[in-house]
């Protein structure tokens, strides 16, 4: 009999279904082990080569995300959180608010877990099949510095655009000169109403006017970022970072009575 298997594994794989290429001998095998119709069978390895573009899919858009891996849902302690930012927070994983434009601002003290939290919610749009992109708010700006200094802004927002989600990392460590100011603002007015941002921040709005200079592009600056979102207040949370610094000194010292004790003891 005509092994037909290498023409039709090249066939499939030149035009680019290689998961039907590398599954669907073993599957056939299968089929006709439990008597499966020719239909059922095609549905199997047509399923194979989508769960294949899926997974290169969400692996393309983690590459170019930038998030960091490490910060995901599966490191995060929720549970450290008020209750109320966990339902919100639960409230967002669903991925929803990106349909409508919606911004998240996590806002708190430096070592609270806001940068943790938004780039799990990254990770959470990912694994939705939704493009995000994780930057610190100083790269990005000098980014658009650079190409506002070479004509291409309106090309560089429109790159941009493609991000379901663009999360700025950090805006209130910054202190921002005029044209930086300038470009910030012309990023969150470019995305109002049309595509969703999420800020971490250690400042309160009231506080912004340092980051913008300008009392009035404060207030036009907050105002886009604020119609439609939602505001993660972690402002009355204490830094993690330095609870678990506290917790190992203390862990530390404990054992260092103890080990002088028992050399007192054995004297």
């Amino acid at each position: 009999m005509l092994d037909v298997q290498p023409e039709l594994r090249a066939m499939l794989r030149a035009l680019h279904l290689s998961g039907m290429a590398d599954t669907y001998a073993d599957l056939a095998v299968k089929a006709a082990s439990a008597h499966l119709t020719y239909e059922t069978y095609l549905a199997e390895v047509v399923q194979c080569e989508c769960t294949l573009r899926e997974q290169r899919r969400i692996a393309r858009l983690l590459r170019q995300s930038g998030l960091p891996l490490d910060k995901t849902f599966r490191t995060l302690q929720l549970d450290r959180f008020p209750l109320n930012i966990q339902q919100q927070v639960e409230h967002l994983r669903s991925g929803a608010f990106v349909a409508d434009a919606i911004n998240i601002v996590a806002a708190g003290k430096p070592g609270v877990g806001k940068s943790h939290l938004l780039a799990a919610l990254g990770h959470e749009l990912i694994l939705q099949g939704k493009a995000v992109l994780w930057t610190s708010t100083a790269t990005l700006v000098q980014q658009l510095l650079v190409a506002k200094r070479d004509l291409r802004l309106p090309h560089a927002l429109a790159k941009l655009d493609r991000y379901a989600c663009v999360i700025l990392d950090d805006i209130g460590y910054v202190q921002h000169d005029r044209d930086e100011m300038e470009v910030l603002f012309t990023l969150l007015a470019e995305r109002y109403e049309r595509r969703s941002v999420a800020i971490s921040t250690n400042l309160v709005f009231s506080e912004w006017e340092r980051i913008f200079k300008d009392p009035m592009t404060t207030l036009a600056a907050i105002d886009r970022v604020v119609h439609h979102s939602v505001i993660l207040d972690l402002m009355g949370m204490d830094s993690y970072r330095a609870q678990q610094a506290t917790a190992q000194l203390e862990s530390s010292s404990s054992r260092q009575g103890t080990a002088s004790a028992r050399r007192k003891s054995a004297a």
